[in-house]
C-alpha cells in the first residue's frame, strides 16, 4: 500500500513544509508516501467560488485512480480518533493505494467529495488548507506507530 496526498497550492510556511518534511521522512519508515502539490487555481472576475473548485476538480482528477481507495479532506467530513483512523488505515492494506486529496483555499468540489469513498474533517476547528497537511501528515505517523505497537500514542 502506498499513501499518496494530493494539496493544492504551494505552501508560504517554512514552519509547516519543515514539519512536514519531518513527518513524511519519519512516515518512511512504514510505508511509501508521495506528497503532490498541485497548481492551485486564483479567484478572478471571470473565475467565480464554483468555476475555481471546478478547475482545481479537473487539475486532481487527472491524479486519480479507480483503484485508489480517496479520502477527501472536508470541514464536513467524519471524525474519527485516532485510534479508528488506524484501523482505517489498516483495513486498506492490501488492496491498493490511499489518496489523500487537501482542496485548496475554497474546498473541492462536489465532484471531488462525490468520488471520494470518505470525507474526513480532522476537527470541528477550521484550518487552513497549509495546517491541514501538517496535521495529516502527523496522524498518519501516529496511525502507523498504533499498528506497530510503538511507543508514540499515549
Amino acid at each position: 500500500m502506498k499513501i499518496k496526498i494530493l494539496a493544492l497550492g504551494k505552501s508560504k510556511q517554512g514552519f509547516i513544509e519543515a514539519g512536514l518534511q519531518e513527518y513524511l521522512k519519519r512516515l518512511s519508515k512504514y510505508t511509501q508516501t508521495e506528497f503532490v502539490i498541485l497548481p492551485d487555481v486564483h479567484l478572478t472576475k471571470t473565475n467565480s467560488l464554483e468555476i475555481v473548485k471546478e478547475k482545481e476538480a479537473a487539475i486532481l482528477e487527472k491524479y486519480l485512480n479507480e483503484r485508489d481507495f480517496i479520502i477527501a479532506l472536508d470541514e464536513n467530513g467524519n471524525q474519527f480518533k485516532s485510534i479508528e483512523f488506524a484501523r482505517l488505515i489498516e483495513q486498506q492494506k492490501g488492496k491498493g493505494d490511499i489518496v489523500f486529496i487537501i482542496g485548496g483555499v475554497y474546498g473541492l468540489s462536489q465532484k471531488i467529495l462525490q468520488k471520494a469513498n470518505l470525507s474526513l474533517s480532522f476537527s470541528e476547528f477550521t484550518f487552513t488548507h497549509q495546517m491541514i497537511r501538517l496535521i495529516l501528515s502527523e496522524q498518519l505517523y501516529r496511525a502507523f506507530t498504533i499498528l506497530e505497537g510503538k511507543k508514540y500514542h499515549y
